[in-house]
C-alpha cells in the first residue's frame, strides 16, 4: 500500500538550523513496521534521514519516537495500526522532552542523569555480606512488573510535568526508584523516601496517565509513583504540600461526599489553622507560604469572574456515610 510519512526534520549543521516536516510518499507491504518505512525512506529515498535503532524487536528501547503525538516504539508499530483512518498519513516526530541531536535521534543524557539521581543500586545495611543474599519469592514477584522497563525513554518524552519543569525526576526514574525502595535487601529506603519527598519528586506528578499509556512494557510508572507516595506518608513524610494535599483531599471526600475547593490550597499549603476556631497559628508557616497563596490569586479571580466560586459553608451531600464507610473498608482492608 502506499502511505505519506510526515517526519519532523532538524539539522545542527543546516544553513537555519530549525525543525521542519518533511513528507514521505512511498509503498511498503500490509505488515510493516513505522520503523520498517523509515528505514526504506533512508535506504532509497534520503539518505540523510537520521534515526536511531537496534534490535527491532521491542528489547533495546533505542527506537522509541513520537507516532501521531504520542510516544512509541516504532519497530512494533505496525502501520495498519497508525493509519486507521484510512489516509495512510503517519507523521513520526523525535522524542519530547529531551534535547534534538538531529532528525529522528534524541540526546539522552538528561534521561540518564535523571536515573542516576535516584541511586538506582541497592544499598544494604551493614557489612559486605559473604554469601548470596536470597530475597523472599513474593516480594521479587511483586517487582517483576517494574523490572520489565527497558529504559526507552517513552514515559518521559510524554511526561507533562517535565514539559513545564525540567527539575522534575521523570517516571522513569521514579519508577526505577520503587524498584529499590520495594525491593527487601535496600536499607535505604528512609533516606530515599526523604530524598523523593522534596521538590522535583513523587509530589509534582500529575496523575495524567500519560506514561501509562505510551509505556511498552506496562511498567505504568505513575502507580508506582503513587506506591512511593504511600510509603512515604506512612514512615512520615507529610510536612509538604503534596501529603497535605493529599490529606486534605481524603479528609474532605469522607466526611462530607465531595470536595471542598475554598479550602483545599489552604490546608494544602499549611495554613489550615486560619479556619479552625481558637487554633494556635503557625505564623512562620503561614508567612513561607504567602507567596503560594499570592500566585493562585489569577485563578481565583478568573474563576470570580465566570461564577465557578465554591460556597464559604461546604455542606454534606446526602447519603455521604456511604463514602465514609467506603474508606473505612479500605483502612480495615490495609
Amino acid at each position: 500500500m502506499e502511505i505519506t510519512i510526515n517526519v519532523k526534520r532538524f539539522n545542527p549543521e543546516g544553513n537555519n538550523a530549525e525543525h521542519f516536516f518533511q513528507d514521505y510518499t512511498l509503498e511498503v507491504e500490509d505488515y510493516s513496521t513505522v520503523l520498517d518505512a523509515l528505514i526504506k525512506i533512508r535506504e532509497d529515498i534520503d539518505g540523510s534521514l537520521a534515526l536511531r535503532c537496534s534490535c527491532r524487536a521491542a528489547i533495546c528501547g533505542s527506537c522509541a519516537m513520537r507516532v501521531n503525538g504520542h510516544a512509541k516504539l516504532v519497530c512494533k508499530t505496525k502501520i495498519l495500526d497508525v493509519s486507521t483512518d484510512g489516509s495512510n498519513f503517519i507523521t513520526v516526530e523525535p522524542m519530547g522532552n529531551l534535547p534534538v541531536i538531529k532528525d529522528l535521534v534524541t540526546d539522552m543524557k538528561p534521561f540518564w542523569d535523571r536515573i542516576r539521581a535516584v541511586k538506582p543500586w541497592i544499598q544494604p545495611d551493614g557489612p559486605e555480606p559473604t554469601e548470596e543474599y536470597v530475597a523472599p519469592n513474593e516480594a521479587m514477584l511483586h517487582l517483576n512488573g517494574v523490572m520489565g522497563c527497558i529504559m526507552c525513554g517513552a514515559c518521559v518524552s510524554d511526561c507533562t510535568v517535565l514539559e513545564i519543569d525540567k527539575n522534575f525526576l521523570g517516571p522513569a526514574a521514579l519508577a526505577k526508584a520503587y524498584r529499590f525502595v520495594a525491593d527487601p535487601r535496600d536499607a535505604e529506603d528512609h533516606e530515599r523516601l526523604r530524598a523523593y519527598s522534596e521538590y522535583g519528586g513523587i509530589w509534582d506528578c500529575t496523575r495524567c496517565m500519560e506514561c501509562v499509556q505510551v509505556c511498552p512494557k506496562g511498567v505504568a510508572p505513575m502507580d508506582r509513583i503513587m506506591g512511593l507516595r504511600e510509603k512515604a506518608i506512612e514512615i512520615g513524610f507529610d510536612n509538604n504540600n503534596g501529603s497535605r494535599h493529599t490529606e486534605a483531599f481524603n479528609e474532605s471526600i469522607r466526611n462530607s461526599g465531595h470536595l471542598d475547593e475554598l479550602r483545599l490550597p489552604v490546608k494544602t499549603f499549611g495554613m489550615g489553622g486560619l479556619f479552625v476556631l481558637g487554633s494556635m497559628l503557625n505564623v512562620p508557616a503561614i508567612l513561607s507560604n504567602i507567596p503560594n497563596l499570592i500566585g493562585m490569586l489569577p485563578v481565583a479571580i478568573r474563576a470570580f469572574r465566570r461564577g465557578k466560586v465554591p460556597p464559604m459553608i461546604h455542606k454534606k451531600i446526602h447519603g455521604y456515610e456511604k463514602v465514609k464507610n467506603i474508606f473505612e473498608k479500605m483502612e480495615s482492608k490495609k
